[in-house]
């Protein structure tokens, strides 16, 4: 299936239309839409956001991601359950939702599990994006990485090549996902050596998860990864020197 995405970094998104015909402001837009003007409450707190009504009525919490179905009034909001949509939309050509009831469980199993994880590090990385970390927020960023990596340790084991079944699946690529985003963690190895605080994804992480960090790095060499994954987690990987 065909997918159109949209988006910006997160400090631009202030300047966009919230809506299913998403795109940046002029300024004449800013002026004429001013009625759309709401105040942003999760992560993006106390900016002056613009969101269509119809927007609201698809996504009633307000914030992104969001997706639409092709008329824009069914809306489709959280990462995993956009991407769980896309696959169900995309089974006739690839199984990436298991091949029954019983795999399709499991896979959601991973994605609940990457969603407790993502909660701890997305705190950790909006507060090293903001220079706001502290030792609290970096241990509890660290205590929950390390009991996602310890589950995607157990279930690779003991020669598994995918996390369900026999072949890739959403939870491989949501594991992909969510590691790859931690890794941005490597840019600010300055920022918390200032803190006396160690990377969480240290040198020696690998050591403690191989199965993982092996996985990983085969999916971000495989085919459909490669494009888009690898430019990124080599770029983040130059920063911290790896």
């Amino acid at each position: 299936m065909e997918v159109e995405v949209r988006g910006a970094p997160p400090k631009e998104l202030r300047d966009w239309l919230w809506d299913y015909d998403a795109h940046p402001l002029a300024e004449h837009e800013r002026a004429s839409l001013s009625s759309l003007a709401r105040t942003g409450r999760v992560g993006l707190t106390g900016s002056q956001l613009f969101k269509t009504d119809a927007f609201m009525a698809a996504q009633p919490f307000g914030n992104v991601p969001a997706a639409f179905g092709p008329d824009g009034t069914i809306g489709i909001f959280e990462s995993n359950s956009i991407m769980r949509a896309v696959a169900r939309l995309g089974a006739a050509k690839f199984a990436l939702y298991g091949r029954d009831a019983y795999e399709a469980s499991r896979i959601d199993s991973f994605l609940d599990v990457s969603l407790v994880f993502a909660r701890d590090s997305q705190i950790y990385l909006l507060a090293l994006s903001s220079d706001t970390v502290d030792a609290a927020v970096h241990a509890r960023a660290r205590e929950a990485f390390a009991v996602y990596a310890s589950g995607i340790e157990q279930a690779l084991s003991p020669q598994r090549a995918a996390l369900v079944g026999g072949g890739l699946s959403l939870a491989d690529i949501c594991f992909a996902a969510e590691l790859a985003l931690f890794m941005n963690e490597h840019a600010r190895a300055d920022q918390l050596h200032k803190l006396g605080l160690d990377r969480i994804l240290h040198p020696a992480v690998q050591d403690e998860y191989p199965r993982a960090f092996a996985h990983f790095a085969r999916l971000v060499e495989h085919e459909h990864f490669r494009p888009d994954l690898n430019p990124y987690v080599e770029k983040l990987l130059a920063k911290a020197g790896n």
